[in-house]
């Protein structure tokens, strides 16, 4: 799940990225916003087990995504608005609560993952 708080004064919004429970070890919310790094927005797992991450980024943004989890497991998220070769793409909401397609998807009961399995190194899940 994807969802977008309201822009602050300073034009700025929260983008909270969830992901079920059942998905195990660590993952990561990777992309072009943080330089595909997957040290960056490591994604905690709440009191539910659910994993989630919260990135700031400017109103009005298009950013390129995917979440990487352990064992260099590659996840695209099917709330995004759209996708490429590259990943999932969300667009930050010019304007307060954000209702792009991805929660028209939501509604829809779209199943909300797809993986792709590629090779990493280990040193990209130690820590």
């Amino acid at each position: 799940m994807i969802r977008q708080d309201e822009p602050t004064a300073d034009g700025l919004v929260d983008v909270t990225f969830t992901l079920p429970a059942d998905i195990p070890g660590r993952v990561s919310v990777v992309g072009d916003f943080n330089h595909w790094d997957p040290y960056a927005h490591p994604m905690r797992r709440t009191e539910h087990g659910t994993h989630t991450a919260v990135v700031t980024l400017p109103q009005g943004a298009s950013i390129c995504f995917r979440y990487l989890a352990e064992g260099g497991r590659w996840l695209d998220d099917l709330d995004a608005d759209a996708r490429d070769e590259r990943g999932c793409i969300v667009h930050i909401s010019a304007t307060a609560g954000g209702t792009g397609e991805g929660q028209a998807r939501r509604r829809r009961g779209r199943d909300r993952l797809r993986v792709a399995d590629v090779t990493l190194p280990p040193e990209y899940f130690s820590g």
